[in-house]
């Protein structure tokens, strides 16, 4: 990967931030009792209903469209109000000083909805360390909505860039995302920071005491085969130029 700096895509949840910590809790379970009150099912088979199509579609509102007719504006504004979420936020403080001097361009790329985006990149004071953002509302075509790990949305982000796949690198907590990058010729990057309840860092007093995190570098990884490496740390993007 030496030479000319790549284009970067970074999701944003568990991979630039711990959102298993700020937000994946409470979103669930918004969401599942969006579908209690909107599809008239109780609370566990509304909460297997969510699971099942996030599993199968990669996105529980695709399910939720294809399935029942409801408005993905009205689901992701319900879904993501998160009164708490900017006192929750926390992530690397050497991941973030690392972003903003990692050469190339820098785009999000997250299936979370635009507005929640630029709450967490806000108070992430990260707002000005990336090129872009393309959030799920930016991932349509003909009218549906085609999120990560949709190939088609892939090939029309790039082709939107004018850029080519090689030219790009995708760093990613979710592994079918990666997959999918991969088959269009992208190079992929596993962050596994916040994985597995391993941070103890936060932003807010600026301190980063993640004890727990492995040692940071890169890692062959060879299983799965669609994953260029494995990282604990933006630091180790320096060295996959």
């Amino acid at each position: 990967m030496r030479g000319k700096a790549p284009v970067w895509f970074f999701d944003l949840d568990n991979t630039l931030h711990d959102a298993s910590h700020a937000a994946f809790g409470a979103t669930n379970r918004a969401m599942t009792e969006y579908i209690v009150d909107h599809l008239d099912m109780d609370f566990d088979a509304a909460s297997a209903l969510r699971q099942h199509y996030w599993h199968h579609y990669g996105a529980t509102l695709l399910g939720l469209v294809r399935h029942h007719g409801v408005r993905p504006a009205h689901f992701l504004e319900q879904t993501h109000r998160l009164p708490e979420l900017e006192s929750k936020l926390r992530m690397s403080a050497h991941d973030r000083a690392v972003l903003r001097r990692l050469p190339g361009r820098k785009f999000i790329l997250t299936n979370a909805p635009r507005a929640y985006t630029l709450r967490v990149m806000g108070g992430l004071r990260l707002l000005g360390a990336f090129d872009g953002i393309l959030s799920i509302e930016d991932m349509t075509m003909f009218g549906q909505h085609r999120p990560k790990p949709d190939a088609r949305m892939f090939r029309h982000v790039l082709a939107r860039l004018k850029l080519r796949p090689e030219q790009c690198v995708l760093v990613e907590d979710t592994l079918m995302h990666q997959k999918a990058a991969h088959g269009l010729g992208m190079r992929t990057v596993w962050m596994r920071r916040y994985l597995d309840g391993r941070f103890r860092g936060t932003l807010r007093d600026g301190i980063n005491s993640g004890r727990k995190v492995t040692k940071v570098g890169v890692h062959p990884c060879h299983i799965p085969p669609y994953v260029y490496a494995r990282i604990n740390s933006l630091k180790t993007l320096r060295a996959l130029r």
